[in-house]
């Protein structure tokens, strides 16, 4: 219902009391739906499809690590691997490796949506009714979209960015030390998780000084010292780490090598021609995102005469508030979960249409919904996946809880109806989600030709279920490995799942070499890598013959390839120069061929 209150009814947000002790009960409902549906997730969703390329890429590093090999020195990278110590913890379940690590990231995920929200809103938790936990669960889902679930950096720095963030804001306004400095060191770790979180750190040290709750708290050097020590920490024993063993020069270089990312997908949206905006006959997605701003600018004008205006004014925003949630929702609904996403940045647009009314209404600098910008940002630094769809359904709530404080009157007063209401998002996000990733999942084929359990194969991939083609694949490596015996192995270019799978030991220094991740002095590392295997002797290399995207086009897998067969079309050509540089044995298995030395 409408209702119109006095300024003593109206309660703001920002005196919401925090540090607030909540009864335990609350917490273990928070924990158990967490958990609950990220399950429900796996074995319905994300357990359905594989790729043999970039699944197991984070995991294949973790597992170099716990062998004790060292970042840089012996593991070339383009990227830090604060991911690949994080998920060291995947190899502690129980459960099989792969489910156990796409279990993980789905709670990295809604963990990370619980974080933005709670963040946004300056409410916790466990203060939230039923409609904010539903769609904030809903939104979670918005946010998986048809990414491929595993082990991820881009996951990883989300999750400890918004984290981080929500723990110091947090920690200032209830002033908590531990919440605090927990936060500064998630932050810090979400550095080295990928240089596109770069700008996280600096932005937790201005929270600090800057934040309207620490200007009224005690300062000191040493507060701030140990502050500064906490977001200091991963990074100072990573570096510590690397340098102390001889690998702090090969990490600059291939760090400062690399190819960079801009966010070149946020931009090219306003690059089509603008006259195509009134041509009605067509689709643009700028358009939403203007009738959005229209929305947003036409509440922020109406604001401040709100009083004068009374109940007239009242049903006015209302009815423009409305109108710009239906916008932003259609939007939502539109994109139909479709992959590539491209979708996500009209997306992120229309959610910056809206930040400006946040900064009228709340008379202040809108540094929460900004913080939200730079995550997105942060996201779409990408060289593969140049999206911030990770953060859409984020996106999408967040737009949405800043029209509706441009109604602070508007109370839907029955719990029951805010219940359904939640309900209702919850299964209708639920229901997009299932349909759209069985008809077109972005890894594999659809659902129904998903036939083959990889735990036939190899025990680690359990309940994960694939194509008979790429089942055949994964297959002829274990054949070739088992018929094959080597003290060291390695399946170039893709396949870096085999490694933590199949407890391999990869005597090369990367395991995916892809063009764009040979960094540095990497390729004459992977030569020099073959000649100490022609030294020492027992090796199998193994060369696929069979592309990934072959596989995800559902064409069959060769039963065997003559011994001379090329290597997968777009393959680097140091993936060939390895190849003719090997002295054993040449052989065959399956689709793979390969170089044998006992």
């Amino acid at each position: 219902m409408v209702d119109t209150l006095t300024p003593v009814e109206r309660i703001s947000r920002d005196r919401q009391p925090v540090g607030r002790r909540f009864p335990l009960h609350r917490l273990a409902l928070q924990i158990g739906w967490v958990l609950g549906l990220a399950a429900v997730v796996v074995a319905r969703i994300s357990r359905f499809g594989f790729t043999p390329a970039d699944q197991g890429f984070i995991l294949a590093s973790s597992w170099r690590l716990l062998n004790g090999e060292i970042p840089h020195r012996d593991i070339v990278s383009a990227r830090p691997l604060g991911s690949a110590v994080l998920h060291v913890v995947d190899f502690l379940s129980p459960a099989p490796l792969f489910v156990s690590s796409v279990f993980i990231a789905m709670v990295e995920i809604i963990v990370f949506t619980i974080a933005c929200a709670a963040l946004l809103t300056r409410t916790s938790p466990l203060r939230w009714g039923p409609l904010r936990t539903l769609l904030v669960a809903s939104a979670s889902l918005i946010n998986l979209h048809l990414f491929t679930l595993m082990a991820w950096h881009t996951i990883d720095g989300l999750m400890l960015s918004a984290v981080g963030w929500w723990l110091i804001d947090t920690g200032l306004r209830s002033d908590s030390a531990w919440q605090r400095r927990i936060g500064l060191f998630c932050l810090g770790f979400a550095v080295l998780t990928k240089q596109s979180f770069a700008l996280v750190a600096p932005i937790g040290l201005l929270m600090l000084l800057l934040h309207p709750a620490a200007r009224g708290q005690r300062r000191s050097w040493r507060r701030l010292a140990v502050d500064v020590l906490c977001l200091g920490a991963f990074p100072i024993l990573y570096v510590g780490v690397v340098a102390a063993a001889g690998g702090l020069g090969a990490a600059i270089t291939q760090f400062t090598s690399a190819r960079g990312a801009f966010g070149e997908s946020l931009i090219t949206m306003w690059e089509t021609d603008f006259r195509v905006l009134f041509d009605l006959g067509q689709v643009d997605w700028r358009r939403a995102v203007i009738e959005v701003l229209a929305v947003a600018v036409l509440l922020a004008v109406v604001w401040p005469w709100r009083h004068r205006i009374g109940t007239a004014g009242v049903w006015l925003r209302f009815v423009l508030a409305g109108g710009g949630a239906a916008l932003a929702i259609r939007a939502l609904v539109d994109s139909e979960l479709s992959y590539p996403p491209f979708w996500s940045v009209q997306i992120a647009w229309i959610f910056v249409a809206v930040i400006g009314l946040d900064a009228v209404v709340g008379r202040h600098f809108p540094w929460r919904p900004l913080l939200l910008v730079v995550l997105a940002y942060s996201a779409s630094l990408s060289w593969g996946y140049d999206y911030p769809a990770l953060l859409a359904g984020t996106l999408v709530l967040a737009t949405l809880e800043v029209l509706l404080t441009a109604v602070p009157e508007v109370r839907v007063v029955p719990r029951v109806v805010t219940a359904v209401v939640g309900v209702v998002a919850l299964a209708a996000a639920s229901s997009a989600l299932i349909d759209v990733h069985d008809r077109a999942p972005a890894a594999d084929l659809p659902h129904d030709r998903l036939s083959v359990d990889l735990g036939s194969v190899a025990p680690e991939m359990s309940g994960i279920r694939t194509s008979p083609g790429v089942g055949t694949y994964v297959a002829q490596i274990e054949d070739c490995v088992r018929r094959y015996p080597a003290k060291k192995t390695a399946v170039l270019p893709d396949n870096s799942f085999v490694y933590p799978v199949m407890k391999l030991r990869n005597p090369f220094p990367m395991d995916w070499p892809l063009p764009l991740e040979l960094v540095a002095d990497s390729r004459q590392r992977m030569l020099a890598a073959a000649d100490e295997l022609n030294r020492d002797g027992g090796y199998l290399v193994l060369f696929q013959t069979v592309g990934v995207g072959q596989m995800r086009a559902g064409e069959p897998v060769p039963d065997s390839v003559p011994v001379d067969h090329p290597v997968a079309a777009g393959s680097d050509p140091v993936i060939t120069q390895v190849r003719d540089r090997l002295t054993g044995v040449p052989v065959t298995c399956g689709s793979f061929v390969g170089v044998w030395s006992r």
